[in-house]
């Protein structure tokens, strides 16, 4: 029987996504053998986190400031449109697009009842008017939602002339973009194809 403070603490751990017991066990012991110093700096680190990051007010992704660094120095015509600020990060493994994202927050799912207007395509269109945008890269995971989210982005930019394309399929149908390697990605980012 472990004492209640340890078992408090992997349960805290298991939490996280992906954690089992045993893992969430190592996770415990490893702070509990470690110094003072570092579980304050854990816990400062994982404190500080969330009081100051927030959503980039261009983009969605994750920043501590009120646009994104990314939004900040990029090439603004291109736009990589993905379902989550996670999904940011996995692109960005890619180190050659110099574009821009825009953060959609979920994907249109008539099972989820979840349509166009629950997800930031309003956002998205204003955007790729206001900075006449040339090309928008759909990014959102290969899965029946994704690809119904895909055309309909599709369709709505269509009329104005942008390039709308889509990552090549070197990404598992059914798999999630945050889990693809950056050889992967690299490569269905340039054999991304237009969505007619």
């Amino acid at each position: 029987m472990q004492d209640e403070i340890i078992e408090n603490l992997i349960e805290q751990f298991r939490t996280l996504p992906g954690v089992g017991y045993k893992t969430a066990q190592r996770y415990a012991y490893s702070i509990i053998e470690g110094t003072l110093e570092r579980a304050e700096r854990f816990s400062y680190a994982i404190k500080e986190a969330k009081e100051k990051i927030g959503f980039c007010k261009v983009c969605g992704n994750f920043t501590d400031k009120e646009v994104c660094p990314i939004c900040q120095k990029r090439n603004r015509k291109i736009i990589c449109v993905v379902k989550d600020p996670k999904d940011v990060l996995a692109m960005e493994k890619v180190k050659t697009y110099d574009g821009v994202y825009h953060v959609l927050f979920g994907t249109i799912s008539p099972l989820e009842h979840r349509g166009p207007d629950q997800i930031k395509i309003k956002e998205l269109l204003s955007r790729v008017q206001e900075d006449k945008v040339e090309e928008v890269i759909v990014a959102t995971n290969p899965d029946v939602e994704g690809e119904a989210t895909a055309m309909y982005i599709a369709k709505i930019l269509s009329p104005l002339g942008v390039k709308v394309t889509r990552l090549a399929q070197g990404i598992a149908m059914g798999s999630d973009l945050e889990y693809a390697d950056e050889v992967t990605l690299s490569k269905a980012l340039e054999a991304r194809r237009e969505i007619n």
